[in-house]
Order: C-alpha cells, then structure tokens, then sequence
C-alpha cells in the first residue's frame, strides 16, 4: 500500500465514522452530549430539526484531499447548525444553536481513534507480509 493509499484509507474511514456519528446526532437531539434548547411549543411532536427529515438527509461529505468536508443543501442548514437572529416584518427572530455537524472533542477522538486503528491494521498486514 502506498502512503497515499493510505491515506485515502484512512479519509473514507472518518467519512462513514463522522457521517454515522452527525447522523446519529439527530436521534440524541443533541451534538453528541449539549443537548439542543427545547422547542418553544412544549406540546409540539417530535424533534425540531426532524420534522420532515429534509435536514437529516441533506447532509453529504466529501472525501477531499487532505480530510472531509460536510455540507447540506438545505438553506436553514447554518442557521440552526450555527444559531442566528433574524430580523423582519417589525420582529426579530432568534434561532437558538442547535449543533449537528462540526468541530469537537468527540470529533477529534473519532478521528484520532479511526488513524490508530489504520495504522495497527497496517502494522499487522505489514507483519503477516514479512513472515
């Protein structure tokens, strides 16, 4: 295998690692453990991101040279993803954050344990290939 082989390996294992993990974040209704605000109707059904499942399944990664990009489509994406105010009609609207993708410790640690496990891997097909 060469270094770039690998290194692509080791890309598409944290691109199905963080795809299952953001996905999986929708059924925690939180980014891994901060939990999201609750809605403002407390007698509304269901997660707010997930009422149609629209948002959910509009995420895509890229495998790009160097890691993974994530994005969606959808054009509230960001201002859930990141919270925003909004302004119109004589009102102001505030979008609390409610996390989904994105920069973590938990990320981290997923991408650290997925290059621990490639480099062992390859460090036991190494080892077999020489005996």
């Amino acid at each position: 295998m060469t270094p770039e082989q690998f290194k692509r390996r080791i890309i598409a294992d944290i691109r199905v690692e963080l795809t299952d993990e953001f996905d999986k974040n929708f059924e925690r209704k939180a980014f891994f453990s901060q939990k999201w605000k609750p809605r403002k109707n407390p007698a509304a059904r269901g997660s707010l991101l997930n009422v149609s499942g629209a948002l959910r399944r509009s995420i895509k990664a890229e495998e790009t040279a160097n890691g993974v990009r994530f994005s969606s489509q959808v054009r509230y994406a960001s201002a859930h993803n990141e919270g925003t105010t909004t302004a119109g009609r004589g009102h102001r609207t505030v979008i609390p954050q409610r996390q989904f993708i994105g920069d973590s410790p938990e990320v981290r640690q997923i991408i650290e344990d997925v290059v621990t496990d490639a480099v062992h891997q390859f460090a036991h097909e190494l080892a077999k290939s020489m005996k």
